[in-house]
């Protein structure tokens, strides 16, 4: 598969090559087994895929109206942290995270940032499956008053996420599916 965009060709290049890990016995976060597993860390810390996903996703959202961005700890954080640093001083987008639960001690807050009653958020994941942990975010949000209507990742699997999240009313935009990589038989 190609794409028009040459940092989206390198993008995909780097994720199959430094993240995309096709052989073990992996249970991913949806309790789901699979034999493949997207690490997307290893794309998140690296120096060239860092920039060229934040570049892509800068793309992807610049546009949009929208007060603060952020997701599930640990997947989202570092895409959100690198994005919001992108978006300066063009359009200054700050960020925040969800905890899985709340810490247990010093604030004990749920959500970590810039997250305030009011604000249009979007959501972000590093991997959706079925869109449980997405949806994890949404509800945080939800919960303390702000807005989400869209959720942007950056694999999707393709095992559910897309009807999970539109049934609550949440779009969303995936940059790869799972079809973007060459998988054999996985």
């Amino acid at each position: 598969m190609s794409f028009e965009n040459p940092e989206k060709n390198r993008l995909r290049d780097i994720i199959a090559k430094k993240s995309l890990l096709t052989s073990g016995n992996f249970t991913l976060a949806s309790g789901h087994k699979s034999n493949t597993f997207f690490d997307m860390k290893k794309t998140m810390l690296d120096p060239e895929g860092a920039t060229l996903l934040t570049d892509t996703l800068w793309k992807e959202i610049k546009n949009h109206k929208l007060d603060c961005i952020g997701g599930l700890e640990m997947g989202a954080v570092p895409i959100v942290s690198q994005l919001s640093l992108r978006s300066y001083p063009e359009k200054p987008i700050p960020s925040f995270f969800v905890r899985k639960k709340a810490k247990g001690h010093g604030t004990d807050q749920k959500v970590d940032g810039y997250l305030r009653e009011g604000n249009t958020a979007i959501v972000f994941e590093d991997v959706t499956t079925t869109g449980g942990s997405a949806l994890q975010a949404v509800e945080a949000v939800r919960k303390n008053g702000a807005f989400v209507e869209i959720v942007i990742t950056v694999v999707d699997r393709l095992a559910g996420a897309e009807h999970t999240l539109s049934a609550e009313g949440l779009t969303l935009i995936s940059l790869f599916t799972k079809n973007d990589f060459d998988l054999g038989t996985n």
